[in-house]
């Protein structure tokens, strides 16, 4: 288990790229190829968990960590969620599991969901909106979610536009319309006692998202997939005030690493006495690690 006490600082959002990555024939490779261009990151293949875990422990820094299952939208071969649980329990000093079932599994993904998080203690699941192809306020999903909020889990949706698929041919076939943050304010309705967390600055609905935020007690904001520097005016003015307590440090890892995030974090304008419950605090809390 993490012991919070002796980590600085607590990422949020982090991808578990291995073997899903591994297979030349389904595309994936030319999607993490021309992210790993879009973003400067400083690899040729993404690395595995346990390369993942070595880079925090040396950093000193917990990750929340996660595949992303959009079999059905995208043809990419998921990186099964047992598979993820076993390297991660080999490295859980520094990180905590979410998993990740693509919604329209129906049945099939509440019956994983359930045995995830009572066999294998995992905390959340990762939605991709734009990549799994749904509304996230579509009533196909509502069974899952009921499964989530009955456990006392997260839900962590992708929002916004952070560059997968960018100058790809059409995109790589991906619809931004589906991570309105918007959408998930009927979820925060619906599911009241869900956690949810609203992944990234939601460009180019960044408004949305703090409204929902601010109105919902259960909905949060992680900052990953985007340099701090990079932050739009509103957002850091928000992360000031009223959402204080309710936005979280991530990094979108491997794209991003969470030092350089940490490094241009420290040059943006947060108060000084603000910041370590968004880089550690507000995360220990939500994840209940406190």
């Amino acid at each position: 288990m993490v012991d919070i006490s002796k980590v600085r600082a607590i990422d949020i959002h982090t991808h578990a790229e291995e073997p899903c990555g591994c297979h030349a024939d389904d595309g994936y490779d030319d999607l993490q190829s021309t992210m790993a261009s879009y973003f400067g990151a400083p690899w040729s293949h993404p690395p595995t968990i346990h390369q993942t875990a070595a880079h925090y422990r040396e950093q000193n820094i917990a990750a929340v960590i996660f595949p992303v299952d959009a079999e059905r939208e995208t043809g990419y071969r998921r990186y099964n969620n047992d598979e993820v649980y076993e390297a991660v329990s080999e490295n859980s000093d520094v990180l905590i599991q979410f998993a990740s079932i693509d919604p329209w599994k129906g049945k099939m993904a509440v019956r994983e969901a359930k045995r995830l998080m009572r066999d294998y203690g995992v905390k959340g699941f990762k939605f991709h909106p734009t990549m799994q192809g749904f509304f996230a306020n579509d009533r196909m999903a509502y069974p899952f979610y009921e499964a989530i909020a009955e456990e006392g889990g997260i839900a962590l949706f992708h929002t916004g536009q952070t560059g997968v698929g960018s100058g790809m041919p059409g995109g790589n076939g991906m619809r931004l319309k589906y991570s309105n943050p918007m959408y998930m304010d009927d979820v925060a309705v619906d599911f009241p006692e869900l956690k949810i967390i609203l992944a990234h600055p939601s460009f180019p609905w960044q408004e949305e998202a703090l409204a929902v935020a601010q109105h919902k007690p259960n909905v949060y904001i992680d900052l990953s997939g985007w340099s701090p520097k990079y932050f739009p005016e509103i957002l850091v003015k928000y992360c000031n005030s009223i959402l204080k307590k309710k936005v979280l440090f991530g990094s979108d890892w491997p794209m991003i690493t969470p030092e350089r995030w940490l490094s241009d974090f420290e040059k943006i304008a947060i108060k000084d006495h603000l910041r370590e419950d968004i880089i550690k605090g507000n995360a220990a809390r939500l994840l209940g690690l406190e």
